[in-house]
């Protein structure tokens, strides 16, 4: 017989995980407006964005502290508390790649993006954001099954996770496109290398999302 999750806790850890993931979708949408800034090349806000992203990533790094430091020991659960450090350590990993790709472009003195490239980095970060957003929604939906393993919550789970995966094979379409494009134009060597890094560290922040997916359904088999 199933224990009931809640019952195990005074805070569940879902809560938490929660809590984070809605704080990596907060990062997202600044890391959006930062990319969207940095493109025009008229934009004086990118370092404001940036910031931002640092500061609500600090943030998101207290929860996953919390998270870590309030688990009881000892207290039997209905799934491995590995499991979940590692779902945890995953949808971590979303967040750091917000913040390596807004890095990646601020090496460079030279702002903007080949004009040839701007409607496919747009479409790339727009690809991107889809996976966190569904990744937002699938803890949610986790946490309520948690609570009452109800077989109809644990299909819709287990649906969004299937979503999620569609998301980035979409994503990475995109991000392969943008590859292929670059590698075929004639524009400095070290034009080319910043912007095939730059792809694949956003293309990245979608294969995270989907990694925490995969994690996530491991969580629901048990």
């Amino acid at each position: 017989m199933r224990i009931p999750f809640l019952s195990l806790f005074l805070t569940s850890p879902f809560e938490g995980l929660q809590e984070h993931a809605e704080k990596i979708k907060e990062c997202t949408w600044a890391f959006q407006q930062a990319i969207e800034c940095h493109i025009t090349d008229q934009c004086e806000s990118f370092e404001e964005f940036r910031l931002e992203v640092d500061r609500l990533e600090s943030e998101a790094d207290a929860i996953k502290r919390r998270i870590r430091g309030h688990l009881p020991k000892g207290t039997l659960m209905p799934i491995d508390k590995f499991e979940l450090f590692r779902y945890l350590h995953e949808q971590d990993k979303v967040l750091d790649a917000v913040e390596e790709a807004l890095d990646w472009l601020s090496f460079r003195s030279e702002p903007g993006i080949p004009k040839t490239l701007e409607k496919d980095f747009y479409l790339l970060v727009d690809a991107v954001m889809d996976p966190v957003e569904e990744m937002c929604r699938m803890v949610s939906e986790a946490r309520k099954y948690f609570i009452n393993f109800s077989a109809k919550q644990r299909r819709l789970v287990k649906d969004i996770i299937h979503t999620l995966r569609q998301q980035e094979h979409e994503a990475d379409k995109v991000e392969d496109a943008i590859k292929q494009k670059v590698l075929n134009m004639t524009i400095e060597s070290v034009i080319i290398f910043h912007m095939i890094r730059l792809a694949e560290t956003i293309g990245s922040i979608a294969d995270h999302a989907e990694n925490a997916g995969d994690m996530m359904r491991a969580m629901l088999a048990r």
